[in-house]
């Protein structure tokens, strides 16, 4: 076999393996002071990340946060030593630093709260995932990304480690650090193909949106959406979910520990669908499970006889807020599931064309609500109502035409319909 006829494989890439800049952990308020004054002699943007400790704690607070600025060494700081509970007040002078230039995040929506938490807010952003959805990267993870457009491997291992535990494994600092050891070169990258694509515009557009986005405001009810509670018609076993639930997030917070750590749930459901008649027959039940499930079974016993007890027991059916599911819109709704069966269509034309996710070319609620509530068919009304609805000006010039266009081929149906009638 001659030596064209081999297939090669792709020797794999070269791995980056711990950061290439010096490293220091800070964990006291003096050791915080030396780092603002080196940081703050410094010029250009800050490589910036947090870790938290989502799946193990209630609070969604900054355990870490990776701060890196060309010319100075990385500095992980850990928040929960400098102050035990969230307080921005230590954080002031870190703050008035790092408003000082824009930062560079990968996901920054992930981040942003945390540090807002503490006083850190970016005056400007970009955002290296959100960059690379924008410009038409098949994987946009941090790995993938830096695979792709630097040629390099990241020793990636730590993921999804509990970063509340202290004291902070090397292997696990290690990990931390490469995540803003790489991202001044991947926003380089990251830019350079966005210019090549002429979508640089697109994406900073996308960026200020992501500074300027509001928290959502809390679900009512929201130990409605336990999985399985819907086959409950009974009010007075709805009542007892909601009372386990509260208990179970009273609980949570008091802990602050992730309320599916203290009992699933799947346990509250099982409890509310065969309600036990008395404590020990809880305790007894197989399906009642959770580290929590057996040291806290007062709590939840308590909880049962509330339920039990209540007089203001949950309707069956809660209003809907906003528009209705799509899903019962071809029964129900049948003119605005016309609508919305002939756009879609044109926005995932539009999502291959410009190799960008179709849930970046126009958010899903967005068109939704605009084939529910539609304006007038007008391509100024379309716009202007993209715009109410918090559409991007490069997503309303992008997809305004094609929804005019789906409208008013829906009316083009409706007529043949009729006449055909």
């Amino acid at each position: 076999m001659s030596e064209s006829d081999t297939v090669q494989e792709a020797a794999p890439l070269p791995l980056l393996a711990s950061p290439r800049a010096e490293v220091f952990l800070v964990e006291t308020p003096e050791e915080l002071e030396e780092a603002v004054a080196t940081l703050s002699s410094g010029n250009g943007p800050f490589a910036v990340d947090a870790e938290r400790a989502s799946g193990f704690k209630y609070s969604q607070r900054a355990y870490l946060i990776q701060v890196f600025r060309l010319g100075s060494p990385i500095y992980l700081i850990d928040p929960s030593a400098i102050a035990p509970t969230v307080d921005a007040k230590p954080f002031e002078a870190l703050a008035k630093v790092m408003a000082s230039d824009a930062w560079i995040l990968h996901a920054a929506s992930q981040d942003i709260a945390c540090l807002r938490e503490l006083g850190l807010v970016a005056p400007a952003l970009f955002d290296t995932e959100l960059g690379s959805r924008i410009a038409g990267l098949e994987r946009v993870g941090l790995g993938a990304v830096t695979e792709a457009l630097l040629g390099v491997r990241l020793a990636k291992e730590h993921s999804a480690v509990d970063w509340s535990i202290r004291p902070l494994a090397e292997d696990w600092l290690n990990y931390a650090a490469l995540d803003v050891d790489v991202l001044f070169e991947l926003w380089a990258a990251v830019e350079a193909v966005l210019l090549e694509r002429d979508k640089l515009d697109w994406a900073l557009e996308e960026f200020a949106a992501t500074l300027a986005a509001q928290p959502k405001p809390a679900k009512l009810d929201k130990w409605r959406g336990m999985t399985g509670l819907h086959e409950v018609k009974d009010p007075k076993k709805l009542a007892i979910a909601r009372e386990l639930w509260l208990a179970r997030e009273n609980l949570a917070v008091k802990l602050d520990v992730s309320p599916g750590r203290l009992i699933p749930d799947s346990s509250i459901v099982s409890v509310t669908k065969e309600t036990p008649k008395t404590k020990p027959q809880l305790a007894g039940n197989r399906s009642f499970v959770g580290r929590a499930s057996r040291s806290y079974l007062d709590t939840w016993w308590k909880a049962i006889e509330d339920g039990t007890n209540s007089r203001d027991l949950p309707a069956l059916k809660v209003a809907a807020v906003g528009i209705p599911n799509h899903r019962i819109w071809p029964t129900r709704f049948p003119e605005a599931d016309r609508r919305l069966k002939l756009v879609r269509p044109l926005i995932a034309e539009l999502s291959e064309l410009h190799g960008i996710p179709v849930e970046n070319v126009l958010t899903p609620d967005f068109l939704r609500t605009l084939c529910f509530e539609p304006p007038a068919f007008e391509l100024t009304a379309i716009k202007n109502a993209l715009a109410a609805l918090g559409a991007r000006h490069w997503q309303i010039e992008l997809t305004a035409q094609p929804i005019l266009d789906g409208f008013v081929e829906s009316l083009t149906e409706v007529e043949s319909s009729t006449d055909l009638a």
